[in-house]
């Protein structure tokens, strides 16, 4: 209990110095890139200095300084549009043929404006030029850094998450195959003495009905402890008529069932065979019976019915019971997913495991309706 709380300690430390450490990152890319405008912001300034004096100079008929010029020749990186008060404008670091397109610049304008406050170019209370400048491409590219940093920070927690929850389901797994290993174990000393019993009594004055009437329930003991057997290993696959299995397991739990539930059957009169590991399907179509018979509280109908098309063969099972909300049709195969009060949740996880798992087919709710019942389907390849 100790050793599981402590666990428990250690990983919210690290998940919270793992957000702290984000939320640092993160804070200081954004500083990095407000600095960078600012000084983005600086360098326009003196450029728009610059850009004053050569005016200045061109108006008087003077020389114009070299570091004017070597100002205005630096700046190579920075998109600016310099506007006249006569409506006519230059450009720099804008594509040549982006800058002919007149509508092309006045959304660059527009959007300059957002980024930065236009620079006036005045001289003697004179405005000469408006200048606007935008992001270069470097700033533009750092202003989506942190989102591609999140990005990774979050695609790095869904592995580890990932990786955490498969651990933790093997480990569930190993823990459950353990279990059921072990229930087959137990199970085998008491069903071994129960067989000997059985053949003791044929040899008293027994009624013979009841005697097979025991060595069925003996039988199935010897299944259900074959099934427990086999969870957690590859079981073998045989070649078997789908219907034999489908009808002994069915005739199986009708003479065990309520007298008002009405049973049914519809199959075809020739034979379909499937790769099918026995005990493990008879258990499928158990569970499936079951629940059925549960959704009806023990009084209904309910049909089974066989039908192959091409390649596949379709195994229904249709009751008239309270029915299924649409969006619990792939809830009710995840486990622990139950709506009865002593339910475990596992059948019907367990049986689209047998299905899907084991046998390479495919189990859903083909049809539902609150009130009126569920027909649950299952899709088997021929062999």
């Amino acid at each position: 209990m100790i050793f599981t709380e402590y666990k428990n300690t250690v990983r919210w430390l690290i998940i919270a110095v793992s957000f702290v450490l984000v939320s640092l990152i993160l804070w200081n890319t954004y500083v990095f890139f407000q600095n960078f405008k600012a000084e983005e912001t600086t360098k326009m300034k003196i450029w728009a200095k610059a850009q004053k004096e050569l005016s200045k100079n061109t108006d008087l008929n003077e020389d114009i300084g070299e570091l004017s010029i070597e100002i205005l020749q630096s700046n190579k990186t920075t998109p600016m549009i310099i506007m006249s008060q006569d409506g006519s404008y230059d450009s720099n670091n804008i594509e040549e043929k982006k800058a002919n397109d007149s509508i092309y610049i006045k959304r660059l304008i527009s959007k300059f404006k957002n980024e930065y406050e236009p620079i006036q170019v005045v001289y003697k209370d004179e405005v000469l030029s408006t200048i606007y400048y935008g992001n270069s491409p470097l700033l533009n590219k750092l202003k989506y850094y942190p989102l591609a940093l999140l990005l990774i920070i979050i695609l790095f927690s869904a592995v580890i998450f990932f990786f955490y929850r498969s651990n933790k389901n093997a480990s569930q797994n190993k823990l459950w195959s353990g279990m059921a290993k072990e229930t087959a174990h137990q199970i085998g000393t008491p069903l071994s003495s129960l067989i000997g019993w059985a053949e003791l009594l044929k040899t008293e004055q027994v009624n013979p009905n009841y005697i097979t009437e025991i060595e069925k329930d003996i039988d199935r003991l010897q299944t259900i402890t074959e099934r427990f057997s086999k969870i957690g290993s590859v079981p073998t696959l045989e070649i078997v008529d789908i219907i034999e299995e489908t009808v002994d397991s069915f005739d199986y739990l009708k003479a065990r069932s309520s007298n008002l539930i009405h049973f049914e059957m519809k199959i075809p009169d020739d034979e379909i065979p499937v790769y099918l590991n026995k005990q493990l399907y008879s258990w499928a179509i158990e569970n499936l019976v079951k629940n059925a018979i549960d959704a009806m509280k023990g009084r209904g109908n309910l049909t089974i019915e066989i039908s192959q098309l091409e390649d596949n063969v379709k195994v229904k099972v249709t009751d008239t019971g309270k029915g299924i909300l649409k969006k619990d049709f792939r809830k009710i195969f995840e486990p622990g997913y139950t709506t009865k009060r002593r339910g475990w949740g596992l059948g019907l996880s367990l049986t689209r495991r047998i299905i899907e798992d084991f046998h390479d087919g495919k189990i859903k709710v083909l049809h539902s309706e609150i009130g009126k019942g569920s027909t649950i389907q299952i899709s088997l390849k021929r062999a």
